[in-house]
């Protein structure tokens, strides 16, 4: 369906660049762009196509209508200008049409999730990229003997920038979730609040891993938030993005910044449970870390943890984004290779 739209594009383009007059203009207009036109049957369509399919089709409808409006408005222009002035217009000249530009796979995703999450009370935070030990570490109860801590997992920025204190050092953040720790610190609860965000790890680059990947944190304190609330919110999440058919399976983990915590697996929406290559026959596919938020952390931020509950989830947008596009190889998210990113026009 995608290549249908594209070749409406191109003929309706064509048609229009090439129009002699205003009424041959306005006919050309109303084949493409009228209420019987393909792009609106496409539209009507669209409920016939798999949810991971609709938001993409639609969008690329959406997007080829405006651009054909704005082609046929500048066209229209010229034809009103030439009446007023009796001035003639070379129509065998070429169109300059600009190219057509996309979004990046990754900010398609963290969009979709970003909207998932907006429509159940969520808002949206900016963290920072640059950070000190205590918020990455510390404040997280992620103790000092911690592996992560290492300098083989964390990249650390030169010791001589220390911050005013000269306790902390400064660091690129491994993970987004000191962005929880400085929303709570300096906004007024309840709170309810996800942020994506670059986080970084001194990985070898391979299918799998990047020194560089994207992550989006979760969190909600709230005087009566309970672990019932998390499921509703991730399941909820699940569905949204993966199709209404999708289970959630919540596993038993340890995360120092929460208490319980656990791994969430989806039932895999490509065998509907029955076991394939993605899921490595399973049946399930992880797809992110979650839990009830530890007091330690609570405290840390300034909250009573008698008085204050709340709950926190973390999930790998490349992740994600590698199964809802079915891409196999990290690495391509970052290679700036056209041919690669033309699949996502």
């Amino acid at each position: 369906m995608g290549e249908k739209i594209l070749k409406i594009k191109k003929e309706a383009s064509k048609q229009l660049s090439e129009a002699k007059d205003l009424q041959m203009l306005q006919e050309t207009f109303y084949k493409y762009l009228g209420r019987k036109a393909e792009l609106n049957i496409i539209l009507k369509e669209l409920k016939k196509l798999p949810p991971e399919k609709k938001p993409i089709i639609g969008k690329m409808v959406n997007e080829t209508k405006r651009y054909l409006l704005a082609l046929y408005e500048e066209r229209a222009s010229l034809f009103k200008k030439q009446k007023e002035k009796g001035e003639k217009i070379d129509f065998s000249l070429p169109a300059n049409i600009p190219p057509l530009a996309s979004k990046h796979p990754l900010s398609l995703i963290t969009e979709e999730i970003v909207s998932s999450f907006r429509r159940i009370g969520f808002s949206i935070e900016e963290g920072k990229e640059i950070d000190t030990e205590f918020y990455n570490f510390e404040a997280l109860n992620i103790p000092l003997e911690h592996p992560s801590r290492d300098a083989f997992d964390t990249f650390y920025i030169d010791e001589k920038s220390i911050p005013p204190d000269g306790k902390y050092k400064y660091l690129l953040r491994s993970h987004t979730s000191p962005s929880q720790i400085h929303v709570l610190q300096n906004k007024e609860l309840p709170a309810r609040f996800i942020v994506p965000g670059r986080v970084y790890r001194p990985d070898n680059m391979d299918a799998s891993h990047s020194f560089m990947f994207s992550q989006i944190e979760g969190f909600y304190v709230d005087r009566t938030v309970t672990f019932a609330h998390l499921k509703g919110t991730l399941l909820f999440f699940a569905k949204d993005i993966f199709g209404k058919e999708v289970s959630l399976r919540f596993r038993p983990h340890f995360f120092p910044f929460t208490e319980p915590s656990v791994e969430v697996d989806i039932s895999c929406f490509l065998c509907k449970g029955e076991g394939c290559s993605v899921c490595k026959k399973t049946g399930f596919i992880e797809i992110l870390g979650a839990g009830m938020i530890h007091p330690r952390v609570l405290q840390s931020c300034g909250i009573n943890p008698e008085e204050w509950k709340g709950f926190a989830f973390g999930m790998g947008i490349d992740r994600i984004a590698m199964l809802k596009f079915g891409i196999n190889d990290i690495r391509l998210f970052y290679e700036n290779d056209l041919r690669f990113l033309e699949n996502f026009l």
